[in-house]
């Protein structure tokens, strides 16, 4: 018998609603995955599968009455676990939070639940989901391993989503992202992570980091899969402050190529003397070439400032923003964090007034550069992370993975980025590219995501973790 997580998402989509696959099977198979290989790969913090059972036959019986709700209806799924989830202990990976049960869903995991997802349960993930780089081995659950290499990490912070996909532990997952926190384990792990445009999507329920930059993104195997996901999650939601902007619709020109778009082409980056692996910078320029041919207009550009400038301005925001939402806890508790979370609240404890006000000014200054460049091209195309995935014992490598990206600019100015797996170096480790659009422009951003996927080999190959 086939194995039901070898496939593909939008293939599940299809096989459960015509009742090919029985959302019941689908299911659980994939909590016979999580049994088999979760012990090594530790993508989840907390397994749901009582309850992922009785839903999976609700959307059963609803499915052969002919209540198809869409393309999500039926498929397992989990999230990161700084999702507040009503009923279930949701603790974001630290001792302080151990007791917290939530009374409602974040808006994300409620719509998802009404799109007829079905939830396996809650994944790995840095303490708060957040840190300033340095991983330190001190958390009640241990840490998410990569399923390409166990001996590496997944990057951060939305550690278990980075494993889970490939792992074929969950069919989607979703992350939150304040400085690349779904691109980066998208990166480590070979995955398509997409960061929409700030606003896009509810942050409302989902435990906040800064409120400046968070913003919560899917992580997948396919294109498609980040386009049906965000359909469900995107709009307004009166209960976030910051929500803006209503969805468009992602799936129905998904195929329609590049032909006609202008891509501007990234690749000499200041970022404090670190430059990008020679595979991370090869499988870039292959990208370019595929584009290009792909009838894309490939344009040589620079960012308007050096990363190292980005990265400042976002530290110092990041660092104030997480103490004021975290200092309560920091107070009362701070000898039950670990120490990657007390170092960044002391970060943010040393903070001034004047600091953040002067990091705010910049931020609105690189913001509109970013916004000046944008305008002369239809899409962007940059290196995401430098590096690919370290191992566990390298101190230094792992700094350097979180440290060296050239993520946090669109984390300033807001656009929506994804990051794609654009081959393996020689130890077969994936590498990546960035893709950057227009605000409120992710449906084009993911046609051309969609349009580099189809004219690569890299969604075939699948890592193999027992």
């Amino acid at each position: 018998m086939t194995d039901l997580t070898q496939m593909t998402m939008r293939a599940a989509s299809e096989a459960v609603r015509t009742g090919q696959v029985s959302p019941v099977a689908l299911t659980e198979a994939y909590l016979a995955r999580i049994a088999d290989v979760d012990s090594t790969v530790r993508s989840y913090i907390l397994v749901l599968a009582d309850t992922a059972r009785a839903a999976a036959h609700a959307a059963a019986a609803e499915i052969a009455a002919g209540g198809w709700r869409g393309p999500l209806h039926g498929l397992p799924f989990a999230v990161k676990d700084n999702y507040f989830s009503r009923g279930v202990r949701t603790c974001a990976n630290s001792r302080v939070l151990m007791e917290h049960v939530p009374t409602f869903d974040a808006t994300i995991l409620a719509r998802l639940r009404e799109a007829g997802a079905i939830l396996l349960g809650k994944l790995n993930t840095w303490e708060y989901g957040t840190s300033m780089g340095p991983f330190y081995d001190d958390l009640p659950f241990p840490p998410a391993r990569n399923p390409w290499n166990v001996e590496r990490i997944t990057g951060g912070s939305s550690t278990g989503a980075g494993a889970s996909v490939p792992a074929r532990t969950a069919l989607f997952a979703l992350g939150s992202d304040t400085g690349g926190s779904v691109r980066l384990p998208a990166a480590a792990c070979g995955l398509q992570g997409l960061k929409p445009t700030y606003g896009l999507v509810s942050r409302y329920g989902i435990l906040p980091n800064c409120w400046a930059f968070d913003t919560a993104g899917p992580l997948c195997w396919n294109v498609w899969d980040c386009a049906a996901v965000l359909q469900a999650i995107a709009g307004h939601d009166a209960s976030d402050p910051t929500s803006a902007g209503e969805p468009d619709d992602y799936l129905s020109n998904i195929e329609g190529g590049v032909e006609g778009l202008t891509i501007g082409f990234v690749v000499d980056l200041d970022c404090n003397g670190a430059h990008p692996d020679p595979a991370i910078l090869t499988n870039l320029a292959a990208a370019a070439a595929v584009f290009a041919r792909a009838g894309a207009t490939i344009v040589p550009m620079d960012l308007p400032a050096p990363v190292l400038r980005y990265r400042d301005a976002a530290s110092v925001i990041n660092w104030s923003e997480s103490y004021s939402i975290h200092e309560h806890d920091f107070r009362a508790s701070a000898d039950k964090m670990g120490q990657a979370l007390r170092d960044k609240m002391m970060a943010g404890l040393s903070m001034k007034a004047s600091d953040y006000l002067a990091a705010l000014r910049e931020r609105r200054v690189l913001a509109d550069a970013n916004a000046a460049m944008m305008r002369g091209v239809d899409l962007l195309l940059a290196p995401g992370a430098f590096h690919v995935a370290p191992k566990f014992a390298d101190a230094g490598g792992i700094a350097a993975y979180t440290g060296d990206t050239a993520m946090t600019p669109f984390n300033i100015s807001s656009h929506p980025a994804i990051s794609l797996c654009s081959g393996f170096d020689a130890d077969g480790m994936p590498t990546n590219i960035q893709l950057v659009g227009q605000w409120f422009g992710e449906a084009t951003l993911l046609r051309a995501a969609y349009a580099y996927e189809q004219a690569t080999p890299w969604r075939e190959k699948f890592p193999q973790v027992s």
